[in-house]
């Protein structure tokens, strides 16, 4: 059995294992957001709420398919929104009739990191989701990169399933343009979306289950922070996981 003084020691050990653990990981999230360029996640705009919105069909299921940049923080964004019944990463608006992770990453399938939304239009607009999608998600104001990430696949895209979504993306965009609110226009293409493919097991749910990877850290946890602080009212504390 072992003596006070002896378990005392040990908790000590144990400590300082923890501060050096704790100390190692902030000092690799430091190196990262060093070694890249634009590297955290860019803070939060104030917008509007968009003019033109789908008007409520009594429908109790809807989905919404957009891209910008890495699908993990994407993902987490929408997972938090109330009205969100789920939010899957994938890829979209390539030729290619299949996507993986490998392929897309190459930037020569002409796919997007995006994320599928469905969601419940008696709670949430498609408007509503886009104005968390240019004010929180993701920098619009980026082309073919968001913070270190670049190339095609992470490029700011809606992909729109019906004319009805291409006109409220594009008015929205419009719109925004026009007010202001960013220093430069928005580089945001509105795409129809021909397919969504599911990304692998391993991308889904990311952020909840690797919260202390440098990279959500800096890049992904302030937007969902930013989305508490910006929509408290259509915050969800819990996630609205793909794997329960």
């Amino acid at each position: 059995m072992k003596t006070p003084s002896a378990l005392h020691a040990a908790a000590s050990r144990r400590a300082t294992i923890i501060r050096l653990a704790g100390a190692a990981l902030l000092a690799g999230a430091a190196w990262y957001a060093a070694q890249a360029p634009g590297h955290a996640a860019e803070a939060a705009v104030r917008i509007a709420p968009p003019s033109v919105d789908l008007p409520a069909d009594g429908a109790r299921t809807a989905t919404a398919v957009l891209a910008g940049g890495c699908f993990w923080g994407v993902q987490a964004v929408f997972q938090h929104v109330d009205g969100v019944t789920g939010a899957v990463s994938g890829y979209a608006g390539g030729s290619a009739d299949t996507a993986d992770y490998e392929t897309v990453s190459g930037g020569r399938t002409g796919h997007a990191e995006a994320v599928q939304i469905t969601y419940d239009p008696g709670r949430i607009t498609y408007g509503q989701l886009l104005q968390i999608y240019f004010s929180v998600a993701h920098d619009p104001t980026q082309h073919n990169r968001q913070g270190p990430d670049v190339g095609t696949q992470y490029r700011s895209a809606i992909f729109a399933a019906s004319q009805a979504q291409r006109r409220v993306a594009e008015t929205y965009i419009a719109q925004l343009d026009r007010s202001g609110a960013y220093a430069r226009p928005l580089a945001t293409t509105v795409e129809s979306l021909q397919g969504f493919y599911p990304a692998e097991a391993y991308h889904q749910d990311y952020l909840v289950r690797h919260p202390d990877s440098p990279y959500i850290i800096i890049n992904d946890q302030p937007k969902v922070e930013q989305l508490a602080r910006l929509y408290a009212g259509r915050y969800r504390q819990a996630p609205a996981l793909v794997n329960h």
